[in-house]
C-alpha cells in the first residue's frame, strides 16, 4: 500500500467484537488484537499483534484496545 491509510477500530458492538475499517472498507469484526493483526495484514500492511495496541496510526473509537465484550448497560 502506498500513502497514508486510516484505520478505525470502532466501539464494541451490543454482542461483542469490534468492527474494524481502513481507508473506508470494512475489514471484519475483531475479537482480540490478533485479529486486528491478521485483517490489517489481509491488507498490505505487515504488524504484529503485540504492536496493534501501541501504535499510533490506529484510531480507537469507543474505548482503547483493552474493550472487547458487549459495552455494559446502565
Amino acid at each position: 500500500m502506498s500513502g497514508p491509510i486510516r484505520v478505525i477500530v470502532h466501539p464494541p458492538s451490543p454482542t461483542g467484537g469490534r468492527r474494524v475499517r481502513v481507508d473506508g472498507e470494512i475489514l471484519g469484526l475483531a475479537h482480540n488484537l490478533n485479529d486486528i493483526a491478521e485483517f490489517l495484514r489481509r491488507a498490505g500492511l505487515e504488524i504484529d499483534a503485540a504492536e496493534v495496541a501501541q501504535v499510533g496510526w490506529i484510531e480507537w473509537k469507543g474505548g482503547g484496545p483493552e474493550l472487547w465484550g458487549p459495552e455494559p448497560s446502565g
